[in-house]
């Protein structure tokens, strides 16, 4: 069989599976098997040998140990914290608590490292807040599920870390590239809420005094400790990733055990139940998709893309445009990392071709991705947020939508001018790049 063939086989059973609503992981495993069969050359064997391989990386135990930090932060009562020092920071705005979910989930982002902890856990706090304080709930909802994306592009990132294993580039050069896109979409949110506020009469609260802003800073700081310690320490090469998340685990659970006294011992098997469910949900993805592609890679794939764009003379312009557009419709129906693993390994060549560099075609990726967190049928993230709003999907979406239209205008920026993702990691950490 040729590539092409592959690859019509490959996509088109797992889009019937899709459609049939089998889990996207059995899917990416399921489709598989067609080409198994029909090709003396493998065996099923080779399908589990390909997912054992995956599973065998250092690099992946960070995926579990970020979620458990994660979770035991929500445990602990940090995101209370953080809720208090963003209404100190940003509340006396028009429309205030929208520009605290906003700040909030920019915070716990540099905690986290996931999209869906920010969802459920900022979620669970905000959202009741703003319908409380007359706040429309399909914006209530929106702007909780579109703030929370940043938890995959602010550093530490958990996709950052899978794509940085997966096709070697530096982890820490990804975490600085994460930066400055993570502030601007922050910022473009914020002056969203604004918009919103004028327009629908959102309330206005009064400015915090100066004792009350330093009361909020100095009881949410050791948690603000928690991206310095994390972030610091691999780009400075004190620890790797893997390690990195171990710390984060530990300075947590310091955190609310001792510390904070928020969480109770007999509480821990819960929270490490939820982690080892959410993180097993992750790591079997990982297993199937890491498969499926391999299967691309032996039927050559996307070397036989490569060959098909290099005679419309690609561009850096126009490859990452062809990334974004790959990347945002994939993400609408599948989770950001087994995206990476399929989609990332095949688009690759196509980066290395027009000379497109690492970091900023992993960029492209992970925004890419992240706006697929909010965007149906998948849209994980909107899914939680929803349900923690107690309304549809569909009456929300005409707020999604609205906005997530900076976020695509940052995304195009970031395609057409690089210097927006490189700049960072280029100025402090050229060793990376």
């Amino acid at each position: 069989m040729g590539p092409g063939e592959v690859a019509a086989i490959l996509f088109g059973t797992f889009g019937v599976l899709i459609v049939i609503r089998v889990p996207v992981s059995f899917a990416l495993g399921l489709a598989c098997i067609p080409v198994i069969l029909v090709d003396d050359r493998l065996t099923p064997v080779l399908l589990i040998n390909e997912m054992w391989k995956s599973y065998n990386s250092f690099i992946l135990l960070a995926v579990p140990f970020f979620l458990l930090a994660a979770n035991l932060m929500n445990s602990a009562g940090i995101t209370r914290r953080l809720v208090r020092l963003a209404t100190a920071s940003v509340g006396h705005l028009p429309g205030g608590l929208g520009h605290v979910n906003v700040l909030v989930s920019m915070l716990f982002a540099g905690i986290s490292g996931s999209s869906t902890a920010d969802a459920a856990g900022i979620g669970a706090l905000m959202i009741p807040a703003m319908k409380k304080e007359g706040y429309d709930s399909g914006f209530s909802v929106a702007i909780t599920a579109c703030s929370s994306v940043m938890g995959v592009i602010i550093p530490p990132s958990i996709l950052m870390i899978v794509w940085g294993g997966l096709m070697s580039v530096s982890i820490g050069g990804l975490f600085m590239a994460g930066v400055v896109p993570g502030i601007m979409i922050a910022l473009s949110m914020m002056g969203t809420v604004l918009v919103y506020a004028k327009r629908r009469n959102y309330p206005i609260y009064q400015r915090a005094s100066l004792k009350e802003f330093l009361s909020a800073v100095k009881q949410a700081s050791l948690a603000l400790v928690t991206p310095v310690i994390i972030v610091g320490g691999i780009v400075g090469g004190f620890f790797t990733p893997t390690e990195a998340s171990v710390i984060a685990v530990i300075y947590s659970a310091v955190l609310g055990v001792i510390v904070y006294r928020s969480i109770r011992l007999k509480e821990f098997p819960s929270v490490l139940y939820e982690s080892a469910r959410l993180a097993a949900i992750s790591l079997f993805c990982i297993g199937t998709a890491s498969a499926f592609g391999w299967l691309l890679a032996w039927f050559r794939v996307p070397q036989a893309l490569v060959d098909v764009m290099a005679g419309w003379g690609t561009s850096v312009a126009t490859t990452g445009c062809v990334v974004a557009l790959a990347f945002l419709f994939v993400g609408m129906f599948i989770d950001a990392i087994p995206a990476i693993i399929v989609l990332g390994t095949v688009l690759l060549p196509l980066a290395d071709k027009a000379g497109m560099h690492p970091v900023h075609f992993a960029i492209i990726g992970v925004i890419s991705l992240a706006i697929g967190l909010v965007t149906p049928p998948y849209g994980l993230c909107l899914l939680i947020s929803c349900s923690l709003g107690n309304i549809k999907v569909v009456d929300t979406l005409k707020d999604v939508a609205i906005i997530l239209l900076p976020m695509l205008v940052l995304l195009i920026a970031v395609v057409f001018f690089p210097e927006i993702v490189l700049f960072l990691p280029r100025l402090l950490t050229p060793q990376f790049l």
